[in-house]
């Protein structure tokens, strides 16, 4: 696809990445979120142990790794969902270790859950509403005197309705989230988290247990966040989807970052494959070893035949 044919914000992204060296914690030109030394314990257990990595402002970058990689226990750190052992880092600049979640939420950096956390028993409209910010209403004392927030929770309702709307979600405003599918809790979520305008969106594993009817609506959903200008960073197994998104590549294993670089060229790296595959899954086997594994599987039918 040539440059001129590319939505806007894909074409800034991919010009940011333009003559990037493909290798772990590569600076990035305009970072918005940049971590340093993260280490996270579990008893003799190191989960994630990330030097350095970078994000790039107003693109989409996959976070890919095998299962128990630490993709979903680093989220947990940046957010503010766990506490890190070690390290350090800022979004926007501003530091964020330590911070608590509903902090970092309100700082502009939001995530969603690999099991979706809608609050079943409250209706879909209700659900995005909790999502916005600085409610006037929160507030015990004000909240006793309606006219103080009326107009805020009418307007935080208009901003509501249009993104069920976007989301075609429209139709189920007054239902309660509980009833709705997997992908449709999926889709609240994100929609939700939009409702603090957030500029760094994290999504975790966004299609997990998303039936193909409703993967294309998320993957147009997900580029279309940077095309509104927020940054996306994701957790994905599917190779295809991470392909077809992403501008960059991350990838984890055994809680380290193992490379990075354009989804090509990092899906044909012999350290991703070997992560995912194990190492030297695929090198043909010498003459000498195909010989020896012979050898060896005829020994072991002798012993079982006369045992």
């Amino acid at each position: 696809m040539h440059a001129e044919s590319l939505p806007a914000g894909k074409a800034a992204a991919l010009k940011a990445f333009e003559g990037m060296a493909a290798e772990p914690g590569v600076p990035k030109p305009d970072p918005i979120l940049v971590v340093d030394n993260v280490v996270r314990r579990f008893g003799g257990l190191t989960a994630v142990n990330v030097n350095h990595v970078e994000i790039q402002r107003g693109s989409i970058t996959a976070l890919i790794g095998p299962n128990g990689a630490g993709k979903t226990t680093f989220f947990n750190q940046l957010t503010g969902f766990d506490t890190a052992d070690e390290g350090q880092w800022t979004f926007n600049g501003q530091a964020m270790n330590g911070v608590s979640a509903y902090k970092v939420a309100r700082k502009g950096m939001v995530r969603t859950f690999q099991l979706t956390k809608a609050l079943s028993k409250l209706t879909v409209i209700e659900n995005m509403r909790l999502g916005a910010q600085a409610q006037k209403g929160e507030n015990f004392f004000r909240g006793l005197i309606p006219g103080l927030w009326r107009g805020q929770e009418d307007e935080i309702t208009l901003q509501a309705e249009d993104l069920l709307q976007r989301f075609k979600l429209d139709a189920k405003r007054d239902d309660f989230a509980g009833s709705l599918s997997g992908g449709q809790r999926k889709l609240l979520e994100m929609a939700r988290a939009l409702m603090g305008n957030p500029e760094l969106v994290m999504l975790d594993e966004p299609m997990a247990g998303v039936n193909p009817a409703l993967t294309q609506s998320l993957l147009g959903h997900v580029k279309n966040l940077r095309e509104l200008g927020m940054t996306v960073l994701f957790v994905e197994h599917d190779m295809d989807m991470v392909r077809d998104i992403s501008d960059w590549v991350i990838v984890m294993a055994q809680g380290e970052v193992i490379a990075e670089g354009p989804p090509d060229s990092v899906m044909s790296d012999e350290r991703v494959v070997d992560a995912y595959l194990g190492a030297h899954h695929d090198a043909p086997l010498s003459a000498e070893e195909e010989e020896r594994q012979l050898h060896e599987a005829e020994a072991e039918l002798d012993k079982e035949s006369t045992e």
